[in-house]
């Protein structure tokens, strides 16, 4: 399978035991369009959005500080744009290890990303977690699974709506010299064993269909308050340029905060299993540090409506060098009645292009 994504090598654990009758007896295909719950909701801390802002270099004030956050609006912290990744990530296992069982977790790759914003997530939420696997496309060998994931507030009212295409190929054997060498460097405690579901938080509960809710209307979203505002920019108007350094520090913190725990973002024995010249940054980190290059052009984190990102590259970080990752960005258009305006961003490393498409649905002031 072509190396243009993220990698994910294999599993040391035993196949993970279906959450339900249903799903165990149940091929892919016939799940799609069917709903599942995440078991428990998810209490957004206010130190967890801290340590995640940190972690994708989003310096905006409003991630760390009450003070700031109220000075656009939100009485709580605002998390970053691409924090419902850390929900997204034991989303994702759960459904491949539980539900998606005819797929190889060790031939996956993410394709694409989107992020859709009712409003920004915020310290003190308590998030209700919707999954929907909403088509599975098949075409040379490979399935492409679109997932969708609808965060939801207390009062059943989206808050955030994520889409992540992955592709994955069935039936393909471990190389068992892989997985003795990955289970010496996999970090512990990520995988659920068998038999813990009904234990585990993230786990899923496959919902009939008389049991789905809807969620309510979106909340009224609040004025926006950035630097360039509808009168400063015009289609073609351009992003200041922008170089950020990733190091291996950065991708080991950016594995435990986020819990993407694929070695080969921090071991070089994993990544060349995999054909990768060395550990390579996780593709979200890169989504997130180009949220944080736009948010520090717009100066208000609550301003962005989409984010969407289509992975076509990946950074290489040596030992004990960092990798400077370079951005740019340029305004598609503008909707002066409305403040509606639409970013297409870049980001390279050494040359190569990241994103074969990233771009950002913003308000301005």
């Amino acid at each position: 399978m072509p190396s243009t994504a993220e990698h994910i090598v294999p599993d040391t654990a035993e196949s993970i035991a279906p959450l339900t009758a249903e799903p165990a007896t149940a091929t892919a295909a016939e799940l799609v369009g069917r709903h599942f719950r995440v078991r428990d909701h998810y209490d957004v801390g206010r130190e967890k959005v801290r340590e995640f802002a940190r972690a994708v270099r989003n310096q905006h004030l409003a991630h760390y500080a009450e003070a700031d956050a109220a000075e656009i609006g939100y009485a709580s912290l605002l998390a970053s744009p691409t924090f419902a990744s850390v929900i997204g990530a034991a989303t994702t296992r759960s459904l491949i290890g539980s539900v998606l069982t005819e797929y190889d977790v060790s031939q996956i790759l993410q394709t694409d990303q989107v992020f859709e914003y009712h409003r920004p997530i915020l310290a003190g939420d308590r998030l209700g977690v919707d999954v929907v696997v909403e088509s599975i496309r098949s075409y040379g060998g490979n399935d492409f699974i679109t997932v969708k994931v609808t965060l939801t507030d207390d009062d059943m009212r989206p808050v955030l709506v994520a889409t992540t295409t992955i592709v994955a190929r069935k039936g393909v054997e471990i190389d068992p010299v892989a997985v003795e060498t990955v289970s010496g460097v996999v970090m512990h405690g990520h995988v659920v064993a068998p038999g813990e579901f009904d234990n585990d938080p993230s786990g899923l509960i496959l919902l009939a269909p008389e049991d789905v809710i809807e969620p309510a209307a979106p909340a009224a979203q609040l004025p926006v308050h950035t630097v360039p505002t509808t009168a400063d920019v015009a289609a073609g108007t351009e992003l200041p340029a922008a170089k950020v350094p990733v190091t291996r520090g950065d991708l080991v913190n950016y594995a435990g905060v986020s819990g993407d725990p694929n070695p080969i973002h921090f071991s070089d024995a994993a990544a060349t299993l995999v054909g990768l010249p060395t550990v390579v940054a996780h593709g979200m980190l890169t989504m997130g540090l180009t949220a944080g290059y736009l948010v520090d052009w717009l100066g208000d984190p609550s301003a962005l409506g989409k984010f969407s990102v289509r992975f076509s590259g990946y950074v290489p970080v040596e030992p004990t060098a960092p990798t400077f990752v370079e951005f740019t960005g340029k305004v598609k258009s503008v909707d002066a009645s409305t403040g509606a305006a639409t970013v297409v961003l870049g980001a390279t490393s050494e040359g190569k292009k990241l994103f074969g498409r990233a771009i950002a649905e913003i308000r301005l002031s």
